[in-house]
């Protein structure tokens, strides 16, 4: 009884480990593991699932590629082409099944609602702007500003939108076109032309108004530097009369002093140069005469030296007529 217990048991054990290795998988990288609790949408996050309450969704992207004919304003057709792709929104992602449904396909099935969306956007764009007035750049803006409805929407986010082309189903209103921008162009390069002149020749003028300014600038320090210079020489030159003023006064002084002291002693007189060269001459020749030569200042009448020598000479009379 025991053994037929214990084989029953490892059979069901058995069973069990089967139906666990049969029903539940190992999860993928890059895979959303959805499943529904509650009436929601739910998305595992465990490593191991249970396949068949599971529905595994590939989180690659889907590819948009549609070309849409619009009308815009005045009824002049023109043809654009869109290429983008989309990838599940794990915000919005019970949207995603309700659009697509219970599938591994939600995605690609929710691109082609999603391409319908985008063309109803488009022509609803263009229709309201005139021909000459459209641009992939604001097209693209436009539609981007709108990918938060695509979210809402159909639980799928825009990866990239592009625009391949956008250009009027009549030929002759795309020739057009392409003189009115190469007009636009070329009106647009020769203001550019101009203003690139005009600059130039203002900063011409304005370099030339600064060089003449520093010019200007180095002259004014020229002067300055030239007018500290000739002050400096002028002080010099008037501290060098200054000096040569006083040592005249003191020459003048000196002269004065010694005048004072022959005139106090006239014997001494017979010490100065003149007296010395006078006894010279008086040695050398037996018959020699003294000749004493004074300046015109020195004879001038009322100086001291004359009246001093006058005196001398009175002196010396005087003892002779005595002897």
């Amino acid at each position: 009884m025991d053994n037929t217990l214990g084989i029953l048991a490892g059979a069901v054990v058995g069973v069990v480990v089967l139906l666990v290795m049969f029903e539940y998988r190992i999860r993928k990288p890059d895979y959303l593991f959805l499943y529904e609790a509650n009436g929601q949408i739910q998305i595992r996050k465990g490593l191991v699932y249970p396949r068949h309450l599971s529905l595994p969704l590939e989180r690659t992207t889907s590819p948009l590629r549609l070309t849409i004919e619009a009308a815009a304003v005045g009824n002049l057709e023109v043809r654009i082409k869109l290429v983008g792709s989309v990838a599940p929104s794990l915000e919005h992602i019970a949207a995603l099944i309700r659009i697509g449904g219970w599938n591994t396909e939600a995605v690609a099935r929710v691109a082609d609602e999603v391409q319908v969306l985008l063309q109803g956007l488009v022509k609803e764009y263009i229709e309201k702007c005139e021909i000459h007035a459209l641009s992939s750049t604001e097209i693209l803006a436009y539609l981007n500003a709108r990918s938060t409805l695509i979210e809402e929407k159909f639980g799928v986010e825009p990866i990239s939108l592009a625009v391949q082309s956008l250009e009027p189903i009549d030929p002759e209103i795309g020739e057009a076109l392409r003189q009115q921008e190469q007009a636009r162009l070329l009106e647009q390069t020769e203001r550019l032309s101009h203003q690139a002149r005009s600059a130039a020749a203002k900063a011409k003028i304005q370099a030339d108004e600064e060089i003449s300014q520093m010019e200007h600038e180095l002259k004014m320090k020229k002067l300055a530097l030239k007018g500290t210079l000739l002050g400096k020489e002028s002080a010099l030159a008037q501290k060098g009369l200054e000096d040569e003023l006083a040592r005249n006064r003191m020459r003048l002084a000196f002269e004065k002093e010694e005048l004072d002291v022959l005139k106090s002693s006239p014997e001494l007189l017979m010490l100065t140069p003149q007296a010395a060269r006078l006894a010279e001459a008086s040695q050398s020749l037996k018959n020699a005469r003294t000749i004493v030569s004074f300046t015109p200042q020195e004879l001038a009448q009322g100086s001291e030296l004359l009246g001093v020598f006058q005196s001398l000479m009175q002196r010396a009379l005087e003892a002779k007529k005595e002897e």
